[in-house]
């Protein structure tokens, strides 16, 4: 189906399925412990041996020879092998670190070995009994260090993220020096890993020259392809399946070292092996979020409007890498005539830097957000207010090409009277509760929508049973439940009467999980199957003209028949993709927040507490409220990470992410977390798909590291531009007590 005009009216429209907070198909099996995850697919394969990495040592260098004497001899070893035995591994398209073979080394903890044995534990030990003769060789750690000289670097997220090199409209610097209000500040964030529950992890398994592997994945078909590069093997002997995944905030995007290792280890030791990557070995062996150092500088009139507005990023990564996007936003958010875009990046020697939830966005707004409350004080103008000052209907950069809908002043407004944002003193450090020192922040909420080709196939038996099948993933987002409820919409069925199969790559290729993108389109590709199977419908009903399905019947013309009925005399199956036109180009499709905090501090100790959270999110039709709050709270969860704690610190020396676990590597439990809020305005987007719907992931997460910035610096005055806000760069400017 090709959607090149936009969305009329269609039976979503309806909303008797679709639309409804529904409880989550899975939602049983994830909470009494039956979910098959990955690592835990005991059953689909006989005879699993255990597989370990071994990374390295050292963060760049070469490797000499390995001895491996005392690890073979080992009880229980079945096999080893080295990085020495191979020759360097092709990357797959999506990879930036080469993933095994070759003495070169890229990054510490890149993998260098696995031993396969029969228990894990004694993979292990084995492992640990393997010397490496390494010859290290100074790299690059620091990133302030390395920007002084990073070349003007453009490029892409791949999730909708993007800028070049450098891009001017107007005269940002004649017009900036102009303005009589200026601020020109510079903020970092600090590297970040992803953190997911489920570690990544993979079975791998050789039937002859056939590849299967169990894994975590979100993207089955780039990962089905890269697999095949990775091992030079044709892509038609690879299978890949991946029903549940334990969370991965793109940290499993991408082919990963278990995935290729499992696979290695399998064929070494002619056994089917399973392995889970450690902690550490997460840390700094598969992607993180890299660390940005930005200059925003923003010129304004008195009346509180911008006219100049300049966003300039700074990021790291290996060799070929990309940049963290973090100006995008900035491109499309604000009003302003004068405007200066640049992102540098610098070449580095830590671990690869690569998609986190909402990259770009996520880090680019925690500075964005700060800056324009500096100058809404340097103005004298509400927080609020100075955003709708500065709102636009057209793509600031292409004054003709308007935003398909954008809702951000609506947001704005509607989050201020509902977080009594009245009650807020302008002046900071005024408002105290006991020892606590209390503000309130705001900040706008951005992120694109993502267009991308999806296929589905559904299925209709003779007891009146829908199955969709795809290669869409679940990772703890709700997939399975919006796309039967989709299915269910379309043929006039109660949501029980659906089955949906997902991650398989034998099932035809969805959009995947990622950036925000998945649901609008898997639904939408889910929406063209059964456009094709409600024709088929039809036709072996002898139905003609106006059909309708509804509550398990099959209406036109007078006379009406049981869905289950068409499939009496065999199964109907229908297969259809959700191509899109120029839509995305003719308008500019995006989604808006306003994200409102409370935070309060502790006047003696500089410990933060956040209090209270709203977000109020404008992202076209949603598609099951339940679950995108979910989607949203979780989301602001993770703001409050970035914000307050969330930091791989860096060994400068050695290369290395020293807090490479979950006890150093600091995170959000409950005790951190307030009650949240989340609103969803009325809305749907035609220009979209035909479910008229977006996407509201990585909105819940843009913005919210800006308003608790924000909310801390009205609480005591201090204005903290490198995250994360610790207690330590607010002890010594905390206001004097009485």
């Amino acid at each position: 189906m090709k959607f090149d005009t936009p969305a009329g009216a269609n039976p979503i429209d309806r909303m008797k399925v679709v639309g409804k907070p529904t409880d989550r198909i899975d939602g049983k099996l994830k909470t009494t412990g039956t979910a098959p995850y990955a690592y835990e697919r005991h059953d689909v394969v006989p005879n699993q041996a255990y597989g370990y990495v071994l990374g390295s040592a050292i963060a760049k260098g070469r490797i000499n020879r390995f001895d491996l004497a005392e690890a073979k001899a080992a009880p229980g070893v079945l096999a080893i092998v080295t990085t020495l035995d191979m020759p360097r591994l092709k990357r797959g398209q999506q990879n930036i670190a080469y993933l095994f073979g070759g003495a070169a080394i890229q990054h510490y903890h890149q993998a260098i070995a696995i031993v396969v044995a029969e228990t894990f534990e004694q993979a292990r030990a084995a492992t640990a009994l393997i010397r490496v003769d390494y010859a290290r060789e100074r790299g690059r750690f620091d990133l302030a260090t390395e920007a002084k000289t990073a070349p003007l670097f453009g490029g892409s997220s791949g999730e909708g993220s993007s800028a070049p090199p450098i891009e001017r409209v107007g005269n940002f610097e004649g017009a900036f020096e102009a303005a009589p209000v200026k601020v020109d500040s510079v903020y970092t964030t600090p590297d970040e890993t992803h953190a997911m529950m489920e570690p990544h992890a993979t079975i791998a398994a050789w039937e002859g020259e056939k590849l299967t592997l169990w894994t975590s994945n979100q993207m089955i078909a780039w990962s089905k392809g890269d697999v095949a590069i990775n091992l030079g093997i044709s892509p038609k002997n690879v299978r890949l399946d991946s029903p549940f995944i334990g969370g991965g905030f793109g940290g499993k995007l991408f082919v990963r070292s278990d995935a290729v290792l499992a696979a290695i280890g399998a064929k070494a030791a002619k056994r089917p092996v399973k392995l889970a990557l450690s902690r550490p070995i997460i840390a700094n062996n598969t992607t993180h979020r890299p660390a940005t150092i930005q200059r925003i500088r923003i010129g304004a009139n008195r009346d509180g409007k911008i006219t100049a507005i300049a966003h300039e990023s700074t990021s790291g990564n290996l060799p070929d890498g990309k940049p963290e996007t973090a100006v995008s936003q900035t491109k499309l958010l604000y009003a302003g005539e004068n405007r200066l875009i640049a992102m540098r990046l610098a070449e580095m020697d830590l671990p690869e830097g690569n998609a986190m939830r909402a990259p770009g966005e996520a880090p680019g707004m925690m500075a964005l957000e700060v800056a324009m409350d500096e100058a809404a004080e340097q103005l004298g103008i509400d927080p609020v207010e100075f955003r709708i000052r500065n709102d636009t209907q057209f793509d600031p950069e292409d004054p003709k090409r308007r935003f398909s809908q954008r809702q951000l002043v609506e947001c704005l407004r509607q989050g201020a009277t509902r977080f009594g944002w009245s009650r807020r003193n302008p002046k900071p450090a005024q408002i105290r509760d006991g020892r606590w020192l209390v503000g309130m922040g705001v900040a706008a909420g951005f992120r694109n929508n993502l267009l991308m080709k999806s296929a589905a196939r559904v299925r209709l038996d003779g007891r009146g049973i829908v199955t969709v099948e795809t290669d869409m993933t679940d990772i703890g987002t709700g997939t399975y439940t919006i796309l039967a409820q989709t299915a269910a919409e379309m043929m006039g069925l109660p949501i029980e009467r659906v089955v949906v199969k997902l991650g398989d790559s034998d099932f035809p290729v969805s959009a995947g999980s990622g950036g925000q993108w998945g649901a609008n389109n898997s639904t939408a590709g889910v929406y063209a199957a059964c456009v094709k199977l409600r024709e088929q419908v039809a036709q072996r009903l002898g139905l003609t003209g106006d059909v309708d399905f509804t509550d398990g019947q099959v209406r036109a013309g007078g006379r009406s028949v049981a869905l289950a009925d068409a499939a009496r005399g065999g199964e109907l199956v229908a297969e259809d993709t959700i191509e899109y036109g120029d839509l995305d180009k003719t308008q500019q499709q995006s989604t808006f927040a306003a994200h409102f905090v409370e935070a309060a501090v502790d006047a003696f100790t500089g410990e933060i507490r956040v209090r209270r959270m709203l977000a109020v999110c404008a992202a076209g039709r949603i598609l099951n409220p339940k679950a995108a709050r979910s989607q949203v709270i979780g989301a602001m969860t993770m703001g409050v990470g970035a914000a307050l704690m969330e930091e791989l610190a860096v060994d400068k020396r050695f290369g290395f992410f020293v807090n490479h676990d979950l006890a150093t590597y600091e995170v959000p439990v409950h005790a951190d977390i307030p009650y949240q809020e989340v609103i969803f305005l009325d809305e749907v987007d035609p220009m979209s798909s035909p479910m008229k719907a977006k996407g509201v992931g990585e909105l819940g997460l843009c913005g919210v590291g800006g308003a608790i910035a924000n909310a801390v610096h009205n609480a005591t005055g201090i204005r903290v531009r490198n995250y994360p806000i610790t207690l330590d760069k607010l002890l010594d400017r905390l206001p004097e007590i009485a």
